[in-house]
């Protein structure tokens, strides 16, 4: 018996969580999962915010109401958009600690965490920050990294998804998280490969002859090709397959305003693997105009089991 998807979803109240909500329930009509909307709170992290904002401190009773009372409003959003006769349960939680850590911990039982990019100013921004940067390369499912709507629709239906593809060896997950991803929605898939300049022309900023950068290419573009062939096995399905020149966080974000989803991996060793464990990762999932799914080494290799991508 194939057990139900869980699909967990961290919301604050701001307008990108709750973004994060529309998406997981659609997510989750597709699939008929178990949806479990959280608000977390820390203490400490509100009030050293709030010292540095300028804001008054705030009781744990009355951050307590307003974790509640952010879960209620996200409950009532979801249960609206909830398909019928999906198999779609919706359940919630608020849970006092730091929320990167909690979702980190629970990343382990569930299919998918979703949430919404920090953006704006404030205390909240400052905490979703945290989670939308640090929770990505720490967590062991899937997380999709959702920014505010910019165009006013509650969602944005994913018709073109895109999946960066290096030679680290979580590429394969991520190229059969895409692909999955492309089945389910009915998308149209993109992978596309990074040839950073300076990596091929030295730290002194020499520029390779045509005839060295096309080999290079070349290298890279054979690369591609056996990764996303073998990420197919088989399947009859049209992928676009690009190498341009650029770093890996700037293609990610200027593909980013021509689909409706990107797909990386993380814990790699280099290229678009590596911009999820520093500092630039914040810049990608800032910048980026469309959700960001960040998938970690594959289950198999942690538990021996799949994902729970297929439609019911």
């Amino acid at each position: 018996m194939v057990s139900t998807p869980t699909i967990v979803v961290g919301v604050d109240g701001s307008l990108a969580s709750l973004a994060a909500v529309d998406w997981a329930i659609h997510r989750a009509n597709l699939i008929g999962a178990r949806v479990h909307i959280m608000c977390m709170y820390a203490m400490a992290s509100y009030s050293a915010a709030a010292l540095d904002g300028g804001y008054a401190g705030i009781d744990a009773e009355a951050l307590e109401k307003g974790a509640q009372s952010v879960v209620d409003a996200a409950v009532e959003r979801a249960s609206q958009l909830v398909a019928p006769d999906k198999g779609v349960t919706i359940s919630s939680s608020i849970e006092p600690g730091d929320p990167a850590s909690i979702l980190v911990e629970m990343s382990a039982e569930v299919d998918l965490i979703v949430v919404g990019s920090a953006s704006g100013g404030g205390f909240m921004s400052r905490l979703l920050g945290t989670v939308s940067s640090s929770l990505p390369a720490n967590a062991d499912c899937p997380v999709v990294v959702v920014p505010e709507q910019k165009s006013g629709k509650a969602f944005t239906p994913i018709d073109k998804i895109v999946v960066g593809v290096d030679s680290s060896s979580n590429t394969s997950t991520a190229l059969q998280a895409a692909i999955a991803e492309t089945e389910l929605w009915g998308a149209a898939l993109t992978a596309v490969s990074a040839v950073p300049i300076p990596s091929v022309g030295g730290v002194m900023g020499w520029v390779p002859s045509t005839g060295n950068h096309d080999a290079v290419i070349g290298e890279i573009k054979n690369g591609l090709n056996i990764a996303v062939d073998a990420a197919l096995e088989g399947r009859e399905m049209p992928v676009a397959r690009h190498v341009l020149d650029g770093s890996p966080a700037s293609l990610l974000i200027e593909f980013s305003t021509a689909v409706d989803l990107v797909v990386v991996g993380t814990r790699g060793g280099g290229g678009f693997a590596d911009i999820f464990l520093g500092s630039t990762s914040q810049t990608v999932i800032s910048h980026s105009t469309c959700p960001v799914m960040v998938v970690p080494r594959s289950r198999e290799e942690r538990a021996g089991q799949s994902y729970a991508w297929e439609r019911r």
